[in-house]
């Protein structure tokens, strides 16, 4: 039995309509959030390869955000942000979600974020000063 085919004008690849839809800044770093898990097509883990098709669910995991989106459209080649957005309609969760997540992130005091991650070298000489107080 031979596999169905779709058409090509009715799916693209995931890689190529992530960096479309301007998601991604080039295929290469839609390729890496491909492959480390940060995307996920009809809530299932996929390779960048994987065809997409309209009414097709995408869970984009853009730390500190997370985008539940459905697509509508493809496009073989990259426009206008504007036009971008009409090839995919964001769910009402998701919006919801990252307005109270921005919302929380923008009213945190200046020093007490989390995601700072190491101290530079003016922080260190900040904790020395304050711990070598005599």
């Amino acid at each position: 039995m031979a596999k169905q085919e779709i058409p090509p004008e009715n799916n693209q690849r995931l890689d190529k309509w992530l960096w479309a839809a301007r998601f991604f800044k080039t295929r290469g770093l839609a390729v890496e959030a491909i492959n480390g898990g940060k995307i996920h097509l009809n809530n299932n883990r996929v390779k960048p390869s994987r065809m997409v098709k309209p009414d097709d669910v995408l869970n984009i995991s853009k730390p500190p955000y997370e985008h539940i989106i459905t697509v509508l459209g493809l496009s073989k080649q990259r426009r206008p942000a504007p036009e971008a957005q009409q090839l995919y309609i964001e769910s009402e969760i998701s919006i919801e979600k990252r307005e109270k997540l921005r919302e929380e992130l923008k009213n945190q005091p200046l020093g007490f974020r989390y995601d700072k991650g190491r101290p530079n070298k003016r922080d260190r000489r900040h904790i020395i000063k304050f711990t070598r107080k005599e």
